[in-house]
C-alpha cells in the first residue's frame, strides 16, 4: 500500500477503535492467453434483471441455487461484458445488491496495458475439508480453483499496484504481487489471486467491480489494509488471507457471498472480519465463515456499527473470535440478522452486542466446530444482547 493508503486506514482503523470504546464500447480481457481488444460491452438492462451466468454458491461454481438473501430490497442482477479467455470456463457475474453504479459519459479509448510477463503459475490443490456443493466455506473450496493456470502482471502504478482503469474490464486467471487499484466501473476480476488487497476507491471517487473464485492477500505475513473494499461491488467465493481486515463497506450495493476470511495480528491494527465506514444502504453478508481466533488486536468478525448503514442483511455466516462477535448496530431501514452460527466461547467480553430493538433477529446459534469448520454440535440459541 502506498503512504497516502496507509494515512487513509489508519483514520479508519483509529474512528473504528472509538466506535469500539464507546459500545461502453470496449472490452479489455486480460486472461492467460493475452489481451483481446474490441468486443462490444452489452448495456445493462433497463427493465427487469438480466440473468446471469453463475450462481453466488458455495462448493462446485457450476451448481445453481436462489438468490442470496438481500436487505430491504429484493437482490437484482447486472449484464456484463463477455469473457475472452483462451480457455472456455467462465464465471458469470453473481447477483448484486440495489441498483449497480453505471459509468459516467464515454468511455475510454485507449488500450489498457498488456500482460508484460508470460510467466505462469499453478493454484495449489485443495486441503482437507467437505467441497460438496452447498457446503460451508473454507479454504478448501472458495478462492481460486484448483489447478488454473494464472499469468502475472506486472505493477503498472506507484508502489507494487496493478491500476485499472478501463470500465468493463475482465481479469482472468491473474497473478498480481501488490494490490489492485480499481478507477473503473463494471471491472471483473474471476480465477485470479491478489497478493495484497483489492480497492476501488481514488480520489474521493469510488468505482464498481465483481470479484468471484480468487484469492486476496498474501501467503506469509500480516497486511493492515482491508482485503477487499469499499463500495459498489460484489463478492463470491473469495478467500482472503494474511489482512487484519477483510472486507471494508465504505459506501453503497455491497453483496459478499459465500466466501471465507482467515484474519491475522498487526499490532494495534484493531481487526476486523467486515467493518462499516462512511457505508450507504444495502449491505449484504451470507453464508461467509470469519475466522478471528488468532488475532489479539481486534474488534470484531462482524463489525457493523456506522450511522449511515440502511438496509443491512446478516445471514448464514459462520464466525468466531472478536471482542463482542457479532456486532450490528446504529444502522436503519430493514436489518435481519438470522440464521448465523457463533463458536462457543470464542469471544473476549461477550458473544453479541447488537440492537435488538432494530434487528429482526431469529435462528441464531451458538456451535462448536471441528478443525474444518464443520459445525459439531449445537450449544444452545444465539439471544441478542444490547
Amino acid at each position: 500500500m502506498t503512504d497516502r493508503k496507509r494515512a487513509v486506514h489508519r483514520l479508519i482503523a483509529a474512528t473504528a477503535a472509538a466506535l469500539t470504546l464507546a459500545s461502453c464500447t470496449r472490452t479489455t480481457t486480460v486472461a492467460g492467453h493475452g489481451t483481446a481488444d474490441g468486443i462490444p460491452a452489452p448495456a445493462p438492462s433497463a427493465g427487469a434483471p438480466t440473468t446471469t451466468g453463475a450462481p453466488a454458491t458455495t462448493g462446485a461454481p457450476t451448481t445453481a441455487a436462489g438468490a442470496p438473501t438481500s436487505a430491504g430490497t429484493p437482490a437484482s442482477t447486472e449484464a456484463e461484458a463477455p469473457v475472452t479467455a483462451g480457455a472456455p470456463t467462465t464465471t458469470g457475474a453473481p447477483a448484486t445488491t440495489g441498483a449497480p453504479a453505471t459509468a459516467p459519459g464515454p468511455h475510454p479509448t485507449t488500450v489498457g496495458p498488456r500482460p508484460s510477463t508470460t510467466k505462469t503459475t499453478t493454484a495449489p490443490p485443495p486441503g482437507p475439508g467437505n467441497t460438496a456443493p452447498g457446503a460451508r466455506p473454507t479454504p478448501a473450496n472458495v478462492g481460486v480453483p484448483a489447478g488454473v493456470q494464472l499469468t502475472e502482471l506486472s505493477a503498472n502504478d506507484e508502489g507494487n499496484t496493478y491500476r485499472v482503469e478501463r470500465d468493463n474490464t475482465v481479469l482472468d486467471r491473474v497473478h498480481i504481487k501488490g494490490d489492485l487499484l480499481i478507477t473503473a466501473y463494471n471491472v471483473k476480476i474471476t480465477n485470479s489471486q491478489i497478493d495484497g488487497g483489492v480497492l476501488d476507491e481514488y480520489g474521493g471517487k469510488k468505482y464498481s467491480f465483481t470479484l468471484s473464485d480468487s484469492t486476496v492477500g498474501p501467503a506469509t505475513g500480516c497486511d493492515p489494509d482491508p482485503g477487499v473494499g469499499e463500495s459498489d461491488y460484489t463478492a463470491t467465493r473469495v478467500h482472503i488471507r494474511g489482512h487484519s481486515d477483510g472486507f471494508r463497506a465504505s459506501g453503497n450495493n455491497i453483496n459478499i457471498q459465500s466466501s471465507y476470511v482467515y484474519l491475522c495480528q498487526y499490532p494495534n491494527a484493531h481487526s476486523d472480519g467486515i467493518q462499516t465506514y462512511m457505508t450507504g444502504h444495502d449491505l449484504t453478508l451470507n453464508n461467509t465463515t470469519i475466522d478471528q481466533r488468532d488475532v489479539h488486536d481486534v474488534t470484531a468478525p462482524i463489525f457493523i456499527a456506522d450511522n449511515g448503514s440502511v438496509n443491512v442483511a446478516v445471514t448464514n455466516n459462520l464466525v468466531m473470535g472478536g471482542t463482542y462477535s457479532i456486532q450490528v448496530k446504529n444502522a436503519k431501514g430493514a436489518v435481519i440478522v438470522k440464521n448465523n452460527a457463533l463458536v462457543d466461547h470464542s469471544w473476549i467480553y461477550g458473544p453479541v452486542e447488537s440492537d435488538c430493538g432494530v434487528a429482526q433477529w431469529s435462528g441464531n446459534q451458538l456451535v462448536t466446530i471441528d478443525d474444518h469448520y464443520n459445525i459439531t454440535s449445537v450449544v444452545g440459541p444465539l439471544p441478542c444482547h444490547n
